[in-house]
């Protein structure tokens, strides 16, 4: 699910070349308000999706895009996957994200630079290094999936 409003919708036919290498088909489903999550949901439904993953964007991210989120995919009895860390604890199944904590520790770094005099500008770009997937056990058995061992021994968190 993308958001055709952010400047980052674009990654959508990343996903779908990534699909293809792996053989899986990716159907790309709009929303760009709270309203139209519902009728992505109902569009992956149609499309009778596996499985669901939610792009990055604050319509998402945000409390009640992401509460509403969860509901759906509760309702449509679709396994959701999304980076925001708060995800699995709200009911969603998994998430694998930049670590907020990281984030934000940067941004400290970030802020104290520059009230010691650096301009902002001088700064250099930094990525995300560390990355966190989360995972609900209880929504995967409301799912009726199982999760492999191996694939819970890579969690950072799991929620049961």
């Amino acid at each position: 699910m993308v958001n055709p409003k952010n400047p980052n919708a674009a990654d959508a036919k990343l996903f779908e070349a990534a699909g293809r290498s792996v053989g899986v088909d990716v159907v790309i489903v709009n929303a760009s308000t709270e309203l139209e999550l519902k009728e992505a949901f109902n569009r992956a439904a149609e499309q009778r999706a596996d499985a669901l993953l939610v792009h990055v964007d604050a319509l998402f991210n945000d409390q009640g895009g992401e509460s509403q989120i969860v509901a759906l995919a509760a309702q449509h009895r679709l396994p959701t996957m999304m980076a925001a860390a708060t995800f699995p604890a709200r009911g969603g199944l998994i998430s694998y994200g930049a670590d907020t904590r990281d984030l934000n520790r940067q941004a400290g770094i970030y802020v104290g630079r520059i009230l010691r005099g650096e301009k902002p500008a001088d700064l250099p770009v930094v990525q995300p290094t560390n990355f966190a997937l989360r995972i609900n056990l209880k929504t995967a058995k409301a799912l009726g999936l199982s999760i492999p061992e191996s694939f819970l021994l890579l969690a950072d968190e799991v929620i049961e």
